[in-house]
This record gives C-alpha cells, sequence and structure tokens, in this order.
C-alpha cells in the first residue's frame, strides 16, 4: 500500500575493532573466551562500559529507527484511510446520481405505460359497450322468437 523510506543511519556491523573486541587478539575470534589476565580484568572494567554504552546507544538507535517505521506504517495508513474515505464519497455520488437517473427514466416509461393502459382501458369500455348493446338486441331477438313460436303454437291447425 505504502512505500517505506529508509530514513536515519543504518547499523553499523560488529567489527573487531570496536571497544568490545579490543582485548582480543587477531586469532581469537568473538566466541572463546581468553584466559583473563590480571591486568586485562582493571582495562576490560573501562572497555565494558565503553561497550555497554555503545550498546545502550545501539539499542536506542533502533528503538528510534522502529518508532520511525511504525510513525511511517501509521502514516501511511492515515493517508489510505483518507484515499478510501475520498473514494466512498465520490462512489456514493455516482451512484446516488445514477440512481436519479435510473428512477427518472422509471417515471417516463411508467407515463408511457400509463397511457398504453388508458388507451386499453377505453378500447375495452368501447368494446364492453357494443357487447352491452349486442346483447340487448340479442334479448330482443329472443323474445320476438319466443313471441313468434308461441304464436304459432296456439294457433289452430285448419
Amino acid at each position: 500500500m505504502s512505500r517505506q523510506e529508509h530514513e536515519g543511519p543504518e547499523p553499523e556491523p560488529v567489527a573487531a575493532d570496536s571497544p568490545f573486541f579490543a582485548g582480543l587478539s587477531n586469532d581469537e575470534s568473538p566466541g572463546e573466551d581468553p584466559a583473563p589476565q590480571p591486568d586485562a580484568e582493571a582495562a576490560l572494567g573501562g572497555q565494558a562500559s565503553q561497550y555497554f554504552a555503545s550498546l545502550d546507544a545501539s539499542v536506542g538507535s533502533l528503538q528510534q529507527r522502529t518508532q520511525q517505521l511504525i510513525n511511517s506504517v501509521n502514516d501511511s495508513r492515515n493517508e489510505d484511510h483518507t484515499v478510501m474515505s475520498g473514494f466512498r464519497e465520490s462512489l456514493l455520488l455516482k451512484v446516488s446520481g445514477l440512481a436519479e437517473q435510473l428512477e427518472e427514466r422509471l417515471f417516463h416509461l411508467y407515463g408511457l405505460h400509463n397511457e398504453l393502459m388508458q388507451e386499453r382501458l377505453q378500447e375495452l369500455t368501447e368494446v364492453m359497450a357494443r357487447v352491452g348493446q349486442a346483447k340487448e338486441e340479442l334479448q330482443q331477438v329472443f323474445h320476438t322468437m319466443e313471441a313468434a313460436y308461441r304464436d304459432l303454437c296456439l294457433q289452430p291447425e285448419t
């Protein structure tokens, strides 16, 4: 999400010439215990305090660097949150605009369908009126035929 930049001093590699290794000869490695020398213990006390001071400075530097990295990550996250909030607002505006357009189109379609339905209902009303008239005419024809049939049945035979 974000890029991390290296800021501040790089941790210094432990060298053979550091105060901690000052009492060792070139043949000895840092992992080996040298044989204690009577004069060396007094000299090591001063070197040890220098070493611990150097170690404290290194630890402090590492803590400071770690805090800078944490701050950098947090700043990056805050920037990401700001970008996402802006994106969300922009997206909401676009979706709202599209929803309004869709609603307008639906209302337009509803209007067209209402007109078509009104025309069809008018046609249906006219057809129903004609059906009613045809029904009345058929009833008149039925009554006329019924009367004619009665007249034929009631006439004496000649």
